[in-house]
């Protein structure tokens, strides 16, 4: 009987990773993504620095920000981080990747963010969509 669980395991586990993706070909970055991978690099910078004059510039008075204690537009992002409510302090971006339909880019970041939230200090990972139109 364990015999046959332990083959019935393996043919599953089997079965499951011969329908996994292989890994795609990484990609040359464009110069379109090298642009849009360095605005986001520098949206981080001014989060950090609590530049909240370029950041108002670069958001679109549409746009929405969705965190783990639920979501809202520019106006309360801005005041959240002028405040120093949620201080954005340093992202370590490992990965990234850009995809961009027509004049919109869909940019994922992989990070560990460093960040201050009512006054504790807290590192957590993220995986971060940014969405840029042109």
């Amino acid at each position: 009987m364990k015999k046959s669980i332990i083959t019935l395991f393996l043919l599953i586990s089997g079965a499951h990773l011969s329908f996994a993706q292989a890994p795609a070909a990484a990609s040359v970055p464009t110069q379109a993504d090298k642009e849009v991978l360095e605005l986001s690099k520098s949206k981080w910078v001014w989060m950090a620095d609590k530049d909240v004059e370029k950041l108002n510039t670069l958001f679109d008075e549409k746009c929405v920000f969705v965190h783990m204690g639920g979501s809202w537009g520019k106006t309360q992002e801005l005041n959240v981080i002028k405040s120093g409510n949620i201080w954005y302090k340093q992202a370590e971006v490992y990965s990234s990747s850009v995809n961009i339909l027509g004049n919109t880019a869909i940019l994922l970041n992989d990070i560990d963010l460093l960040a201050v939230v009512g006054g504790n200090e807290v590192i957590h990972a993220f995986m971060v969509t940014e969405v840029y139109v042109k």
